[in-house]
């Protein structure tokens, strides 16, 4: 049986007609073209890059941090999580407030006009997993039940930044409803890091798709030091049991990549797998520089070599430097992209907006 994606990769005909999106479009625009790059990046380090690019159309920011109720991303936002539900668009996101970094929620109907809920998440105890931060959450609906499963650090850099620092462990909760209240579930205990191995230093939670009667979560990973990040497989038959990693990552940890996003072409029944990468500059300094993406036919297993920029520097609007963590999810016949950044040429952690760029449908990869 063909696997079924999770909400984040569903848009229902429902939230088209209540939105307006899917109206009165009667020319369908041309599909986003896969093109081989004439001057891929390199890197001071070496470390691989793409030899395409899938540029996608990037009209600008969506979101400006320091606009939340209760100072709740005073001092930035970033890591936005998207979904639809009955006509309603979910966007989570990651909020640096006077105490530190929270998930944040926001809503649309339109992907334009958006209201602000503020924080949805609290701190733990000292002590505890999340004590630092509980934020990055990532969502699937299990029939009436909505399952959160979020990042959680116990320490933090000095106040007011507050940046959430290693291991980052991986977190649960749940709701009735897609905006909660969420309950943690403090007893469940999804999967840790594991020393010596590629996730010794971060496990964090990522996209998840239903196969059958398994769920597969695209989670992150890394080693270190130094710190080299990639993605690997989670599966489990339970949302509120224990999670087993995959023996091996996806692709090498050289990739350098983190964050997941999945979507299913039915076109031509292609996997394709957004993340951001993580950049170095010639002093050794490393940043989030650009959103890509993988595709394979098979979801459990993916080539290195089969990677595109999607954004960065060349094809953004408004930043030149620094891209953060995507999220897809297909309204009508484009695929909505979103994305953090804090504009210009700056690189930093702080004070990132959020921003939304599009790909017309279908993708289709290159035949070589």
């Amino acid at each position: 049986m063909r696997p079924t994606l999770s909400l984040f990769a569903l848009v229902v005909s429902m939230s088209l007609a209540a939105t307006g999106l899917a109206a009165t479009a009667v020319v369908a625009e041309p599909r986003t073209p896969f093109l081989a790059d004439s001057s891929p990046k390199v890197y001071s380090d070496d470390r691989p890059a793409p030899r395409y690019r899938l540029d996608a159309v990037d009209p600008g920011p969506i979101l400006r941090h320091g606009e939340g109720p209760d100072r709740c991303d005073i001092n930035g936002m970033r890591e936005a999580s998207l979904f639809e539900s009955d006509g309603t668009y979910y966007l989570y996101y990651d909020g640096c407030g006077p105490e530190g970094w929270l998930a944040c929620l926001a809503t649309s109907r339109d992907l334009k006009n958006w209201t602000r809920h503020g924080p949805k998440m609290t701190f733990g105890d000292p002590g505890e997993d999340d004590a630092g931060t509980a934020t990055s959450p990532w969502f699937f609906q299990d029939g009436k039940t909505w399952h959160m499963f979020y990042v959680g650090c116990r320490t933090t850099t000095p106040p007011p930044n507050r940046i959430p620092v290693m291991p980052y462990y991986t977190l649960k909760a749940k709701a009735d409803s897609p905006e909660g209240p969420w309950v943690k579930q403090k007893d469940v205990v999804p999967f840790r890091t594991v020393p010596g191995t590629y996730n010794a230093e971060t496990a964090s939670p990522g996209f998840i798709v239903r196969q059958g009667d398994e769920f597969l979560m695209f989670y992150s990973a890394a080693d270190g030091p130094p710190v080299r990040r990639t993605l690997a497989i989670a599966r489990t038959r339970d949302l509120d049991g224990p999670w087993q990693l995959a023996p091996e990552p996806l692709v090498p940890l050289e990739e350098q990549i983190e964050n997941s996003s999945v979507y299913f072409e039915p076109e031509n029944q292609t996997w394709f797998l957004f993340t951001n990468h993580i950049g170095i500059d010639e002093e050794g300094k490393e940043f989030t520089d650009a959103v890509w993406v993988y595709w394979s036919k098979d979801l459990e297993r993916w080539n290195a070599d089969h990677k595109a920029v999607v954004l960065d520097g060349r094809n953004c609007t408004w930043a030149k430097e620094c891209l953060g963590m995507p999220t897809v999810l297909r309204v009508g016949d484009r695929l909505a992209l979103l994305y953090d950044s804090p504009g210009g040429e700056k690189t930093s952690h702080m004070r990132r907006d959020i921003g939304l760029a599009w790909l017309n449908l279908p993708l289709i990869p290159p035949e070589k």
